[in-house]
């Protein structure tokens, strides 16, 4: 029964309460939404996660950590939007059986330096001395040459 004037519940409201159906103790959701719903589930919500999140997630407790450690879908997706430097990179990575974890945590420092790079942020800069400590890493020929491009754009 409805009360007149409350809001219509919403799909994720729709589907926790689809999931916590069969729950024996619907409190169970609050405690550890993981442990009440299928794995399936648990791995599409925190598909939803930024990088930081999910790794700060993982240390959150034991049952979490082997979820996300288990789930290679969600660093591969979060490999393959543009934090890694470059496919050659990722691709090496990849052939070498490094699983998608540690391929984009060996290129996420990489991809941001590359970014902040491409954004123009040291554009003004007039020597090596006045790099920040944080500008430089290690990056291929032709991250370089793209970098280089950019700023002969500017």
């Amino acid at each position: 029964m409805s009360v007149e004037g409350a809001a219509a519940p919403s799909a994720g409201q729709k589907l926790t309460r689809w999931c916590c159906s069969g729950l024996q103790d619907p409190l169970q959701i609050e405690r550890d939404f993981s442990e009440a719903l299928p794995a399936e589930m648990s791995v599409r919500i925190f598909g939803e996660l930024d990088v930081r999140s999910l790794c700060r997630a993982s240390v959150t407790c034991k049952h979490w950590n082997d979820i996300i450690e288990g789930s290679d879908h969600l660093w591969r997706s979060h490999c393959l939007t543009g934090l890694a430097v470059c496919r050659r990179e990722v691709n090496g990575d990849r052939l070498d059986g490094c699983s998608w974890k540690v391929t984009l945590v060996r290129n996420y420092r990489k991809g941001c330096v590359k970014r902040r790079w491409l954004k123009g942020r040291y554009s003004n800069i007039r020597s090596a001395d006045e790099l920040p400590a944080n500008s430089m890493c290690p990056l291929d020929v032709e991250t370089w040459g793209e970098i280089l491009e950019a700023e002969l754009e500017r």
